[in-house]
């Protein structure tokens, strides 16, 4: 090999976040499928039908890029992971909760994968999906406000001047004087409670169409850590007397038993929340310098480690975690 060819070869960083991106827009194409067959709000309609495109047109330009090099496209999530047909599984609203949280992971994940690109096309390419994303997220957001779904944040006093910590109590939260919330500690809490309400709804229909008894188990404990974590941010909201954005959404889950996902691709959803959840949990504990928040992200984050253990399990038990990109195994090549 050419020290040409050798140079533009695909970073670890690139290989592994479009191994990622591919996976992601496997699973959004299939889930947005099964969505189109049932949502009834046209407005609703059109944004999941752009959704649908974009992750199509993304998956064809990964394609090509592996393609180039030679590397094996993943397998992802295909046709044979939806059953269409199936009834109704999750309300309009949810789907639009759904898409609205899948574009706050989407701007995350592709900033991350542009930062730590170096080849051109790959820049390229996660900067045209960083701006799509956005795009499609403001979209989003505005249709919220027009059915009146979107939670409106609470507001914070204008100071009449520029002030400065003086006391160690802006640092304590257990005993003696707890200050108020910082505006960023509210915004935190606020995106938590409604991340963990969507992810109760979630696995609560999965719950109920879960082929088997050991995923049903499973779900049913994701339900219970999702509902305590949404007590703990809720509990520490009330006590500010702030309730926006944490209202349980179960109510938009249907009463039907027929799964239209493959046990599979159920796992994969779950499983990104949880790995999500960590890394916005972590995010939030290094911001919030009030003791008492920084123990419960700690307490929680641990909690969830072990649900994605639990979850990282299943899914090489069943043969369903396809391997990500990995180094040579130096030690084995040299027996």
């Amino acid at each position: 090999m050419g020290e040409k060819q050798l140079k533009n070869r695909l970073t670890a960083s690139e290989v592994s976040n479009l191994w990622a991106a591919y996976q992601s827009n496997s699973v959004t194409k299939v889930g947005l499928s099964y969505f189109l067959n049932h949502v009834e709000d046209q407005d609703i309609k059109a944004l999941l039908e752009e959704c649908k495109l974009l992750s199509e047109q993304e998956l064809k330009e990964i394609s090509t890029l592996f393609q180039a090099e030679n590397y094996p496209i993943p397998q992802g999530f295909t046709e044979e992971d939806v059953q269409k047909d199936a009834p109704r599984l999750f309300s309009d609203a949810l789907y639009l909760e759904y898409v609205f949280n899948m574009f706050i992971i989407a701007l995350n994940t592709y900033s991350m994968a542009l930062s730590v690109s170096e080849r051109e096309d790959v820049v390229t390419f996660f900067s045209k999906c960083l701006d799509s994303a956005r795009k499609l997220h403001l979209k989003t957001k505005i249709l919220t406000k027009e059915k009146g779904l979107h939670a409106k944040h609470p507001l914070l006093p204008v100071p009449k001047e520029i002030e400065f910590v003086k006391k160690d109590s802006f640092l304590s939260g257990w005993f003696g004087k707890r200050r108020p919330l910082l505006g960023m500690e509210i915004s935190n809490l606020l995106f938590h409670s409604k991340r963990n309400a969507l992810g109760h709804a979630l696995i609560t229909g999965f719950s109920q169409v879960a082929t088997t008894k050991e995923l049903r188990s499973f779900f049913e404990k994701g339900k219970d850590i999702s509902e305590k974590h949404l007590t703990v941010f809720t509990t520490l909201l009330r006590n500010e007397s702030m309730d926006q954005g944490t209202t349980m959404m179960t109510s938009e889950v249907s009463v039907s038993k027929t799964a239209p996902f493959s046990d599979k691709f159920m796992m994969y959803i779950v499983t990104s929340l949880i790995n999500s959840s960590i890394g916005q949990y972590g995010v939030s504990l290094s911001s919030s310098p009030r003791h008492d928040l920084g123990l419960h992200y700690t307490r929680l984050i641990a909690d969830i480690s072990k649900y994605a253990n639990e979850s990282a399990n299943i899914l090489i038990d069943k043969g369903w975690m396809e391997q990500p990109p990995i180094a040579a195994d130096r030690k084995e090549l040299a027996k």
